[in-house]
């Protein structure tokens, strides 16, 4: 995935940015903006949008599709408007957004606040992936479940990729973005194309679309300007084109810095390549339009609002903040029936602390099913007596819930969340316990480190092996629950050519990651 932060107008990657969307026929839409604690009347301001371009025709894959992260804090918005303008309007470009109408809202909010424009009220074409994605289960023969899936959940069931939501709720306002904030805003945006990709094969395998497209064309003689440019499709490129250049000439004559930006020749994206006919049908027939009204650019008040709060909501609210200050001993105490070993169950909020705390060699499960039921979740800490590790204050407020059993985790980056449960609990983390654990599972390795032939064996109608770690001096090891192969790398040895193309555990890198992390003496 190529990545590109654009922060100055001036610069190559805005460059690089116009000439790509002159190119691309398929946008992934997202905005990030920092968190609203409290009951404001105002929106939050956006930070972050990215843009997901496919490049090319049909046939280019998803995974060639570049990532452009605007970053909005930066960039002059007044100078920036008419481009995003032309992209979210364009009738070459099929934008793709998961629920992007708040986004939208939030964009233009941020736009006429700082930027003195308009902002934005429309996004056309547009598909929506909830809605592809129920188009796919009913085509698959599955019910369409009424719970609302998240984004997560969807590039989980289609693509088999695992989208971590940690990240969502950190503060995008700050600068620099971290490098996990960079690449789960990249992610966000690019996984919308990958869902839309396996759509659109769908699609095409099942036939022909809009058969009578091309007799439409010989009624449009008589139908005039005014007829064509009212239909609701825009199956007439050529006319379209000619408005949009003719709508350039009168922003020009009203807007100084439009006139500045035509003058230093940077490039609009109403001249953009036409869609090709299969994707043209597919937008002619399940494409839609995000519309804005005028309600929506105002926020609406909190119901709230002037209430005062009872002394038991205060006394949650204390409650509450107990939770973040671990007291007593711990369910796997000794005192208490339990072998002495840390134990944790990560819920879905932090489960990539699940995998770290699983590479520093303590135990730490997730949740036996998807979507547990906060019951579920606290009867399984109990039962296998694990502390419950959360960021989720409602499930905090829960009644039933066992003194000593949950811990609200306070920092939102995996590597701090690691560092603060190792203060709370006291733990004592080695240099031998690091990736002593499975981090697929949370199973034990086996003790004898297997051979390539022994590996290669174990592997088979399972895992693939690469070709490339053959003629390794490498030691295999696999884990006694799951069954999964994990290779190290002798520490004479040079780093491997191409890395990404070899799964499984590059040791020595990773230990050492994590003597960082954990600030441990060699």
């Amino acid at each position: 995935m190529d990545t590109h932060i654009v922060s100055s107008f001036d610069s190559s990657e805005f460059t690089h940015l116009t000439r790509t969307l002159s190119k691309s026929t398929v946008i992934g839409l997202d905005a990030e903006w920092k968190p609203v604690r409290s009951q404001r009347s105002t929106f939050p301001t956006v930070t972050l949008l990215q843009l997901a371009c496919q490049i090319g025709d049909d046939s280019a894959g998803w995974d060639e599709s570049v990532v452009f992260l605007l970053d909005l804090s930066s960039l002059p918005l007044p100078s920036i408007w008419g481009l995003i303008k032309d992209v979210l309007v364009s009738p070459d470009i099929l934008k793709l957004g998961f629920k992007f109408k708040q986004d939208l809202i939030y964009l233009s909010s941020t736009f006429r606040a700082q930027g003195g424009n308009p902002g934005f009220d429309q996004v056309e074409p547009y598909m929506d992936i909830t809605n592809i994605y129920k188009f796919l289960q009913h085509k698959q023969g599955k019910k369409i479940s009424k719970d609302k899936k998240s984004l997560s959940a969807i590039c989980e069931e289609i693509l088999g990729l695992h989208l971590s939501k940690e990240l969502q709720c950190s503060d995008w306002s700050h600068r620099p973005l971290t490098e996990e904030q960079i690449r789960y805003a990249a992610k966000d945006a690019h996984c919308l194309l990958g869902i839309f990709k396996i759509f659109q094969a769908k699609v095409i395998k099942e036939g022909p679309l809009c058969n009578h497209v091309n007799e439409q064309h010989q009624s449009n003689v008589s139908l005039g300007l005014k007829g064509i440019l009212e239909m609701p499709d825009c199956e007439n490129k050529l006319v379209g084109r000619k408005f949009c250049n003719a709508l350039d000439i009168v922003q020009a004559t009203a807007s100084s810095e439009e006139c500045e930006r035509i003058a230093r020749g940077v490039e609009v994206i109403r001249k953009t390549k036409p869609m090709d006919e299969s994707l043209w049908k597919i937008v002619r027939k399940y494409g839609e339009k995000l519309f804005l009204r005028v309600s929506d650019r105002n926020p609406k008040a909190s119901r709230r609002k002037g209430k005062r709060r009872s002394s038991v909501a205060v006394c949650e609210e204390k409650q509450l903040e107990n939770y973040g200050d671990w007291q007593g001993p711990p369910p796997w105490d000794i005192s208490l029936g339990g072998d002495g070993c840390p134990k944790f169950l990560c819920d879905v909020m932090v489960e990539g602390l699940a995998k770290h705390l699983r590479c520093v060699g303590v135990d730490a499960a997730v949740p036996h099913s998807r979507k547990p039921e906060p019951r579920e979740l606290i009867d399984q800490a109990y039962k296998e007596k694990r502390v419950l590790l959360t960021r989720d204050a409602k499930l905090l407020r829960h009644q039933y819930l066992i003194k000593n059993q949950i811990y609200r985790v306070n920092n939102l980056l995996k590597n701090e969340q690691l560092l603060e449960v190792i203060e709370a609990f006291q733990l004592k983390i080695s240099e031998d316990q690091l990736m002593s654990r499975c981090t697929k599972c949370n199973g034990r390795f086996i003790q004898k480190p297997l051979t390539v032939e022994e590996a290669i064996e174990a592997a088979k109608g399972f895992q693939k092996i690469p070709n490339c770690l053959f003629d390794k001096n490498l030691e295999f090891w696999q884990c006694m629950d799951c069954n999964q192969l994990y290779w190290e790398i002798n520490a004479s040895m040079t780093v491997m050519p191409n890395p990404s193309k070899c799964q499984g555990t590059q040791y020595h890198n990773a230990v050492q990651k994590f003597i960082d992390v954990c600030q441990l003496k060699e």
